[in-house]
């Protein structure tokens, strides 16, 4: 397992637009089709990484829990899938359902999205707020495969209770660890 760190890019930055196919629904979706009034989590993510793998159940259930609170969830594969063939749309979306996911899973196959986003690891996580500014970019929580910490999404979640009720994000953010994404 590769260990690379997320992007730590500058708080406060825009987040790109994008255009991409929900592998779950075949819709075609753009950022301001998924942004929340309240705040939009952005997710790089793919199916075959250890490190997503070993978070997934969890992050299925903060998504579900925040969703009912107003906040957006989309995720994003930009892996190559002709030497990643698992990560390819049709297997996003078998995934997706399997799964669960409660968001859309959308396949970024020019990775220019990814590249816009300066994401670097799957998982990756960035949270825009309602003006869509970036105001969190790191881990879900501190929890690694075979670090025995138990996956709780506490660095996600304490972002979004901040957010919920008006209050500032910490800018003591840690950046996520995960498997490079496999650039073409």
């Amino acid at each position: 397992m590769s260990q690379t760190p997320s992007t730590m890019i500058e708080l406060g930055t825009t987040a790109p637009d994008f255009l991409l196919t929900d592998t779950i629904s075949g819709n075609k979706i753009k950022l301001t089709d998924v942004s929340s009034d309240l705040a939009t989590v952005i997710m790089f993510i793919c199916n075959h990484c250890p490190y997503v793998k070993h978070i997934n159940n969890k992050l299925v259930n903060v998504a579900s829990e925040y969703q009912l609170k107003g906040i957006s969830f989309v995720a994003i594969s930009s892996n190559d899938a002709v030497n990643y063939p698992e990560d390819g749309p049709d297997k996003m979306k078998e995934y997706a359902i399997e799964l669960g996911y409660p968001f859309p899973y959308l396949y970024d196959e020019s990775q220019e999205i990814a590249k816009a986003y300066n994401a670097a690891c799957t998982p990756d996580f960035y949270i825009y707020d309602k003006e869509l500014k970036l105001v969190y970019r790191g881990q879900f929580d501190e929890s690694r495969p075979k670090n025995d910490i138990p996956v709780t999404g506490n660095d996600i979640r304490n972002a979004l209770d901040n957010i919920l009720a008006g209050k500032e994000v910490s800018i003591n953010q840690k950046p996520s660890i995960g498997c490079n994404i496999k650039w073409k």
